[in-house]
């Protein structure tokens, strides 16, 4: 059964990418695993603060692959031969992704009292006005295989 897309009106041109990235959320784990906080911390700035107990800044990456922010934890074997009688603090390896809005770039990390801060900040987007040039019929502009008029 083909699926039906959300954007296919003709009035919704080029949000193909857009829809490539609801999927990509939709598709998401739902592992709950580090809990985290999205807090707006000014008019055009974010900040992601994730529950690291236990993990150093050795053990812990950030990295902006394409339009997702990653953070990844992977704690050491320096506990071997520590013996717990309960284990209530989660020490397991994690990816934690985050889909990124055109605009929005990643201002710096810290680590404090077991939880990992991610300052963003979101660009102005360029509100210019641009005049689109119309020709004749018989000037038409051929688009090369890229998309781009050659």
């Amino acid at each position: 059964m083909p699926r039906l897309s959300l954007f296919s009106s003709p009035l919704l041109l080029g949000f193909d990418q857009f829809e490539r990235t609801l999927d990509q959320v939709s598709k998401a784990t739902a592992d709950g695993y580090p809990p985290y906080n999205v807090e707006q911390v000014g008019d055009s700035a974010l900040r992601i603060t994730l529950a690291v107990a236990g993990f150093t800044m050795d053990d812990l990456a950030v990295e902006i692959d394409g339009s997702q922010l990653v953070v990844r934890g992977r704690q050491g074997d320096d506990d071997k031969d520590r013996v717990c009688l309960h284990r209530g603090i989660a020490a397991r390896q994690f990816p934690r992704s985050f889909m990124l809005a055109e605009g929005i770039e990643v201002a710096g990390a810290w680590l404090e009292n077991g939880l990992l801060n991610i300052d963003l900040i979101r660009r102005a987007p360029d509100a210019r006005v641009r005049k689109v040039a119309i020709r004749a019929s018989g000037e038409r502009q051929e688009i090369n295989g890229k998309g781009h008029p050659s």
